[in-house]
């Protein structure tokens, strides 16, 4: 199993798995053109994707969901809750998420996971092939043992360190998009980040990967201090962080 990131914060996000010939695309939060160039830029024709999973309904994760699978055909699953939210256009094949309910594309099993964030019915995904397993969380605001449990044994992870809070509270953004991130139903900070990877088992993980990083909000170097004594724990695998521009290149999970 492989992944890769076509980008990934408030600007759009999408995350790119492949496991034999599936190949699932977890959000499209760019218009399809670009979604299109971001996955020739990895080799991948976007006409190649068995699926799109959609973990909710804000626009940096779903910009481009409907015309992508009107377009290419591409079947799309998401919970209703986020099917509901918003107008999204005929999607051509539609499969809704009930309960959370585990579920398998091609060679990939995938586990739905709730999350508090401030949206209808949120889901994250754990992604199993080939008998190893792949986190993809973000967009939450707090770690509740749920998730705890869900993610606790990922061969590889992707999760979100947002903010310092910090900059958070002096920066641009009016009081109502400063409380409204740092909820609990908001995003993670560095700290909280730095909290739930202490409650995994890092020894296994052979990815490590930072991403939804806020531009205005957070930086590399506050990202990295906090997260400084965890990393200790999983020295000499891969650590590294998702841009919004360029996302990540292949990582492979072996």
């Amino acid at each position: 199993m492989r992944f890769a990131s076509l980008g990934s914060g408030s600007g759009g996000n999408a995350t790119l798995i492949c496991c034999g010939d599936t190949r699932l695309l977890i959000d499209c939060g760019f218009g399809v053109r670009e979604a299109e160039r971001r996955l020739a830029r990895l080799d991948v024709g976007a006409e190649t994707l068995s699926a799109v999973l959609v973990t909710h309904e804000h626009s940096d994760h779903i910009k481009g969901v409907g015309a992508f699978a009107r377009k290419h055909g591409t079947p799309v699953y998401m919970t209703s809750g986020t099917w509901v939210s918003r107008n999204y256009g005929r999607i051509p094949e539609l499969h809704l998420i009930e309960n959370y309910q585990p579920f398998r594309v091609g060679t990939i099993d995938v586990q739905p996971v709730a999350v508090p964030h401030d949206a209808r019915e949120p889901a994250q995904y754990v992604i199993s092939g080939n008998g190893r397993r792949l986190g993809v969380l973000t967009d939450l605001g707090s770690v509740t043992p749920h998730v705890v449990d869900a993610y606790r044994h990922c061969d590889s992870l992707l999760v979100e360190a947002n903010h310092d809070p910090a900059m958070l509270a002096a920066g641009p953004y009016p009081p109502s998009l400063k409380a409204r991130v740092a909820s609990p139903w908001g995003h993670l900070s560095n700290q909280q980040t730095a909290g739930l990877l202490q409650q995994l088992e890092l020894g296994r993980l052979q990815h490590l990967v930072v991403g939804h990083i806020s531009r205005k909000n957070n930086s590399l170097s506050r990202a990295a201090d906090a997260l400084q004594t965890v990393f200790a724990g999983i020295a000499g695998n891969s650590i590294l962080y998702a841009c919004q521009d360029e996302g990540f290149d292949w990582l492979h999970i072996n």
